[in-house]
């Protein structure tokens, strides 16, 4: 029987590594047909998580794709070449069999290397709209895999010659295995309080982490607030029905199925992990002066299928945020609503749909 290496590849961010991961996973107990390790940059965050699930990591150099002029864009496509020529030597050494890339700038080189190499390419994206490093990759790759049936009717004409399929966006398994009763236990918070989960992200979300400071003496008045406020941001809490963290790890299954609203930006991880478990959310997007404007149409999508509330706007008011908040919590049909639109929109078995495509192109 042949062994296979599938070569897992994105970075940048956790929405770049951990849908990649629930692939992984299905793949990992099966040793005897799946050799599986993980390229990604020499600087991002994406070797901590990885290793966290004992994947085999390779760094490569990697430069940033701009859409704007910028010296630095000269600079790194040196890196660039040099991340491909690494990823050339890499790819032979392991004797790929496929490449499943996630997205996230560190993805073009080993991609355009497994194209001077003649090995398969799937690419996934997880955003309505695609992002540059999939707008490229996909030109290399038999099969692009979409998150929404929208993305695919958009793009089928750009990407004429390759295989396009809905997959939805994959999970990691611990989030399904979640407890609410444990995350309450956690800290000690009774059945009767309802729990807010906010979300600010790795790095943290400033506006998200000022707006909910200004209204917190009012909500852990009646709620309980858990707070993901990110490295840059975080203070230690020494208030009362109020936790902070920098960034939750091992314990973020649990406090998420706990919670019983989510507010965050809206990355597509985010609004996946959210939407599997149907919590109801109020998503606060980064703006397109900030971003590539992905989180925008997330987020907008999201309200016209009826599965979030969106606030945004960089004046967006600390009381419109507690207005809303305490809305949604009296008005219990709104949330009933707004968790069973989430769960009609964001499938369960992605990550089991995208594994059987990975073993049908290895004829596994």
């Amino acid at each position: 029987m042949k062994r296979h290496t599938v070569v897992f590849t994105g970075g940048g961010t956790g929405g770049h590594v951990f849908p990649g991961i629930a692939i992984a996973e299905k793949l990992l107990p099966e040793k005897e047909k799946y050799k599986i390790v993980w390229i990604g940059s020499n600087s991002g965050m994406e070797k901590r998580i990885v290793e966290r699930f004992n994947i085999p990591f390779y760094s490569i150099p990697a430069g940033k794709l701009r859409r704007y002029f910028s010296i630095y864009n000269f600079i790194d496509l040196f890196k660039i070449a040099a991340g491909i020529i690494y990823s050339v030597i890499l790819l032979k050494k392991l004797k790929t069999s496929l490449i499943f890339s996630k997205g996230g700038f560190v993805t073009v080189p080993p991609v355009f290397a497994a194209k001077i190499l003649g090995i398969q390419v799937i690419s996934h994206e997880s955003d309505l709209d695609p992002g540059l490093a999939t707008k490229i990759n996909g030109r290399f790759s038999k099969k692009i895999l979409f998150a929404y049936k929208e993305t695919k009717e958009n793009w089928t004409k750009t990407f004429l010659k390759q295989e396009i399929i809905v997959s939805g966006n994959p999970v990691r398994k611990e989030i399904f295995e979640g407890s609410s009763f444990r995350g309450r236990t956690l800290y000690n918070i009774p059945i009767s309080k309802k729990i807010i989960l906010i979300l600010g992200g790795s790095q943290g979300a400033r506006q998200i982490n000022t707006l909910i400071q200004d209204i917190l003496d009012e909500l852990t008045k009646t709620y309980f607030v858990i707070h993901q406020m990110g490295k840059l941001d975080y203070k230690e809490s020494h208030r009362e029905n109020y936790i902070t963290a920098s960034l939750f790890t091992d314990n973020f299954p649990d406090i998420l199925t706990a919670s019983n609203l989510v507010i965050s930006r809206a990355g597509a991880g985010t609004l996946w992990e959210s939407g599997v478990l149907g919590k109801p959310s109020i998503l606060i997007p980064l703006g397109s002066g900030s971003s590539r404007g992905d989180q925008v149409r997330n987020a907008d999508f999201f309200e016209k299928h009826g599965a979030a509330i969106v606030l945004k706007g960089r004046k967006l008011n600390p009381n419109e945020v507690l207005d809303t908040i305490n809305r949604l919590f009296s008005e219990k049909k709104v949330l009933n609503e707004l968790e069973k639109n989430v769960k009609l929109l964001c499938n369960r078995d992605s990550a089991e749909i995208i594994t059987n495509i990975i073993k049908q192109e290895t004829g596994s």
